[in-house]
């Protein structure tokens, strides 16, 4: 009977094995991997080259080229103003490249210069102009004074002087100097009330209207076309007073003066 291996040979089989694990070609642990670089492709370089040269070719149209440089100005909505006035004072940058104009500074310029002027838009009109649309203050009431007219506009500015009343603009005549109001009220504020009332009058009695007189805070009359007067009274409830108003001159037409001072009793009288 052969005898088995011995000890020995059992240990030198078993390092054998463990060398031969060690030494075979499976794969590596992590962080043993070479790692390669490999350089940006053709297509790659070709794109980003491509990226370049339109941005360089774009910023040279814009500020080197002379293909968007300012050539002219063109302005709308003006009605006493005249467009050359505006472009006088917008100065505008002829031949400056378009992208480079300042439109807030011009709006300033013009909104400084022109108190006329309520907004002004300035806008690029590619490729060679610049709009400015211009939107005036419309004057609600008159204030005589020394022969001339200031034109005061709905929110109560004193905007501009002019030789010759509009047409269709009542006169405001304060007559409040002695008035105990004035304690309180300012003449400021008396031409807010004034303004305020005749933004609630309709149309077709604004365009009646003549005077709009203010003795104190809660005396407001209206002076109308035919010699016919109407004691507003105060700003308060002026929308009510308004619709009052229209019914009263619709149901007594003949009538001289109109009382709407207390809108739920007004009353009319004189022919």
């Amino acid at each position: 009977m052969a005898a088995g291996p011995t000890t020995a040979e059992k240990s030198g089989a078993s390092g054998a094995k463990r060398s031969s694990k060690g030494s075979s070609d499976g794969p590596s642990r992590p962080g043993t991997r070479n790692r390669k670089f490999r350089m940006p492709g053709t297509r790659a370089l070709l794109i980003a080259l491509g990226v370049l040269l339109l941005v360089a070719g774009g910023l040279w149209a814009l500020y080197g080229s002379t293909w968007f440089r300012v050539e002219r100005v063109k302005t709308s909505g003006t009605s006493v103003l005249t467009p050359g006035e505006v472009e006088a004072v917008a100065a505008v940058p002829l031949g400056a490249p378009l992208v480079t104009v300042d439109t807030d500074a011009i709006e300033a310029r013009i909104r400084k210069e022109l108190p006329r002027v309520d907004s002004v838009d300035v806008v690029r009109s590619w490729p060679h102009g610049i709009g400015l649309k211009v939107t005036e203050r419309k004057p609600v009431l008159l204030i005589e004074k020394g022969g001339k007219f200031i034109e005061v506009d709905a929110t109560g500015m004193r905007f501009a002087t002019v030789d010759t009343a509009p047409r269709n603009v009542p006169r405001l005549v304060l007559d409040s100097a002695s008035s105990p109001s004035l304690r309180r009220f300012d003449a400021d504020r008396l031409l807010q009330e004034a303004v305020g009332v005749r933004g609630e009058l309709p149309a077709e009695i604004a365009r009646d209207t003549r005077v709009v007189r203010i003795t104190s805070y809660d005396s407001v009359t209206l002076e109308l076309t035919r010699g016919r007067t109407v004691f507003w009274g105060s700003g308060e409830h002026g929308a009510v007073k308004a619709r009052v108003l229209t019914a009263l001159l619709k149901a007594t037409p003949k009538a001289g003066h109109f009382d709407v001072s207390a809108p739920t009793a007004p009353a009319s009288s004189g022919s």
